[in-house]
């Protein structure tokens, strides 16, 4: 496991996020953080790819022209690590990526997401490089209690797919604020980006959450539930293919739909300036996430230390003063504004390059439906 390290005579490693709207890059040192960046796609540039898995090129390139304006040549690295996809559902941990795992990931076994692109880039960057890569708690973690899995209907189950390194980073760190272990605190912890999970946190374990693609509130560009009876209709209305329908529910839904951006930023501003229509959409947003909060809530039976806010939208000051004064009834509002995924993920590279932990092999470790982990 120290194969990276031994040979390149350093712990560089090069983080890789892809998110809906983003790509987030970091190149840290061991444990220190040398650069990082977000690049910022927006809507007209991604309009050109018909799908998610068509952007690997324009992102590819966008990565290399940054290693490149860093000084950061791909000889210098050990290891490149990047936010895992929608995989089939698996135990907590870093994962090696292998062929089974990116075959997976292309082919969406679970949905279309940017987080795809993850492990496929860091796949042909690592191989360019002649170093291994690593994905690190990936959405798909599955650790549901059974009492969530089942929905109305035998042939559907619940999945667990949220923004699980975060959710997981972010709890250890509001533990830590607390002054308790984690093993013995309640969370609802909320992670506000272009998607939305709201979790229940218990020891540790998400053993409740929304899922960020086809459940829970509607969000900056997801549709979020929606009436069942009507969307039946709409699909089999003649006026939308199985594609298009798709994407209108991820990608092209919430504020998108609505309002025409997937920017939160934008929209307060337009709040500001008067918009009456603006205002009401975001304040259905909030109403809704602060629902499932709720939700999470009742699946803790109510015994709930804290509501933990946390992702790029929980610097809006506009949309957290009106989550807090929803929300606060349950407990302590604690408010982590941004992502603590760049250096998660640099250090399940670590433990697995210093042989502090096993990399566990995809597929083998399964949970949720296929396994209990």
């Amino acid at each position: 496991m120290t194969q990276g390290r031994t040979e390149r005579g350093s712990e560089r490693i090069l983080v890789l996020n892809p998110g809906s709207t983003t790509t987030k890059l970091a190149v840290l040192e061991g444990e220190k953080c040398l650069f990082e960046d977000k690049l910022s796609h927006s809507k007209e540039e991604l309009a050109q790819f018909s799908k998610m898995m068509d952007q690997l090129e324009y992102r590819k390139a966008l990565i290399e022209k940054f290693l490149v304006d860093k000084n950061v040549p791909l000889a210098s690295l050990a290891a490149v690590v990047a936010r895992g996809g929608l995989m089939r559902p698996i135990v907590s941990g870093t994962y090696r990526v292998n062929a089974p795992m990116l075959d997976d990931v292309r082919r969406g076994v679970q949905g279309e997401h940017a987080s795809n692109l993850g492990a496929v880039l860091a796949s042909e960057i690592a191989a360019e490089a002649g170093v291994p890569s690593f994905v690190v708690d990936p959405p798909v973690v599955d650790e549901l209690d059974p009492v969530a899995r089942p929905s109305g209907l035998p042939e559907i189950s619940r999945k667990s797919i949220v923004h699980a390194l975060n959710v997981k980073a972010i709890a250890r760190r509001a533990a830590g604020d607390l002054g308790r272990p984690l093993a013995e605190l309640n969370m609802v912890v909320v992670h506000l980006g272009g998607g939305v999970s709201v979790c229940a946190i218990r020891g540790g374990r998400m053993v409740d959450v929304s899922n960020a693609l086809s459940s829970g509130p509607f969000t900056p560009e997801r549709a979020g539930a929606l009436p069942t009876l009507e969307l039946v209709s709409l699909c089999f209305s003649g006026q939308y293919t199985e594609g298009q329908i798709r994407k209108k529910l991820v990608g092209g839904g919430g504020l998108v739909a609505h309002l025409g951006s997937n920017s939160a930023v934008e929209v307060v501003g337009r709040i500001q300036a008067g918009d009456k229509r603006a205002e009401l959409i975001m304040d259905a947003m909030i109403y809704q996430i602060s629902k499932e909060i709720g939700a999470m809530g009742a699946a803790l039976s109510g015994k709930v230390d804290a509501v933990v806010l946390t992702g790029g939208i929980a610097h809006n000051a506009y949309i957290v003063d009106r989550l807090k004064a929803r929300v606060s009834f349950l407990g302590r509002v604690l408010v982590m504004p941004g992502e603590d995924e760049a250096q998660a993920l640099a250090l399940g590279c670590l433990r697995a390059l210093r042989g502090d932990e096993e990399a566990l092999e995809y597929p083998t470790t399964v949970a949720g439906a296929d396994a209990r982990a």
